[in-house]
């Protein structure tokens, strides 16, 4: 099968949950299938990202989003009724090049990553075509409303209640849909949303395994895009809330902060004493090596947290929210611990420092259960199924 692939951006280095799903999700297509790869992107091409594309791909398209364009587009979207994300995104020559890519191709199928995407390719009538929608965006940003002062509240609300009916309405125009999880599809209010299939993520598990060892340099470890809004409020959550109370336990701890483009408000945690911000990592496994005890306290986001999959595959006990463990789905007590407030995620930590054990019990059940749920030769055969049986 001959493959259309459209992203909203280029799927290396994968330091973005929606770089990191593309890259395994076409690394296995493409062991079957030739695939014709068009990338958005508005910023700077890594160096080693065409040699990683070729991997992936028969043939590969970078277009570059015009920054003066974005601008001009962002200003005609207050008067859309399109999210802004969507205009943020979209191009008309582009559109232009992407269509003149598929009619050379003539391609079997086209596959969408994100709404964003979905505007280049929802009117090629003749072609089947999937949209992945991989988070609930509308249900992300509400989450984000919520905790919003005056005027940003008032610019979510408003992009929110956008993303809700575009939601909606671009369903209409793929044969398939997919996202990443059953919580997510909730929060998509179509009434055939149940005909959404539910394509989860992966991880390599003989890429993040215990086996790979460091010495073990802090109390706790949390990881992800730092330039991200739901990992900034979550590193600024654990150092400003939870620490101050462990600190009255084990005045000691140490607490790294690992991840790509640290946002201001997270490099300033740094002056906090026994906090580490170490920005890019060439290699996230040291971060989790280097840990007792992964913790990720999610207050805000959508979509399965590939960070708890990283960690739970390198038998690093896990300590998480509910929100973060809705789409996971792990056993509580068992395969990781979930807290509620403060109060319970330091009681959680302080158990766990205290017992080599249950740190060593949690962190083997916790691979066990992503090895078993988490597999990206499962979950891409899965997906391919659908774009087939279409």
């Amino acid at each position: 099968m001959k493959i259309v692939v459209i992203l909203s951006r280029v799927p290396y280095p994968l330091e973005k949950g929606d770089k990191l799903r593309a890259y395994h999700q076409l690394k296995v297509l493409h062991e079957k299938h030739e695939i014709i790869l068009c990338c958005l992107s508005d910023s700077p091409v890594h160096p080693d990202a065409e040699k990683a594309l070729r991997e992936i791909s028969s043939s590969f398209h970078i277009f570059k989003l015009k920054r003066w364009r974005i601008i001009l587009n962002l200003f005609y979207g207050l008067f859309s009724r399109k999210p802004m994300q969507v205009h943020y995104f979209y191009q008309r020559k582009i559109h232009n090049a992407i269509k003149a890519v598929i009619e050379k191709e003539n391609p079997d199928h086209i596959y969408c990553q994100l709404i964003r995407t979905a505007e280049y390719a929802k009117h090629e009538y003749n072609i089947r075509k999937t949209l992945d929608y991989q988070d609930a965006f509308s249900k992300g940003v509400e989450r984000r409303e919520q905790k919003a002062s005056w005027p940003l509240r008032e610019i979510f609300s408003m992009e929110r209640r956008r993303l809700i009916a575009y939601e909606n309405i671009i369903f209409e125009y793929f044969e398939g849909k997919t996202i990443i999880s059953a919580e997510d599809r909730r929060f998509i209010y179509h009434p055939e949303r149940q005909d959404i299939a539910v394509v989860t993520n992966g991880i390599d598990t003989a890429f993040f395994t215990p086996e790979y060892k460091k010495p073990k340099s802090y109390d706790l470890v949390f990881t992800g895009n730092m330039s991200y809004p739901p990992n900034i409020e979550t590193a600024e959550y654990i150092v400003n809330e939870i620490l101050p109370k462990l600190k009255e336990f084990k005045p000691d701890i140490t607490l790294l902060l690992a991840g790509s483009s640290p946002h201001k408000r997270v490099l300033q945690l740094a002056n906090v004493n026994g906090v580490e911000v170490s920005g890019w990592l060439d290699d996230i496994r040291d971060a989790y090596a280097k840990g007792c005890i992964f913790l990720a306290p999610m207050q805000i986001g959508t979509g399965l947290q590939n960070k708890l999959l990283e960690a739970m595959a390198m038998e690093l006990p896990c300590v998480t929210s509910h929100l973060a463990n809705r789409s996971l789905k792990a056993e509580n007590m068992k395969e990781l611990l979930v807290g509620e407030n403060v109060d319970s995620y330091v009681k959680l930590i302080i158990r766990l420092l205290e017992s080599d054990q249950e740190r060593l019990d949690l962190g083997a059940a916790g691979r066990i259960f992503v090895q078993k749920h988490f597999s990206w030769e499962q979950s891409v055969g899965f997906l391919e199924g659908l774009m087939v049986a279409e």
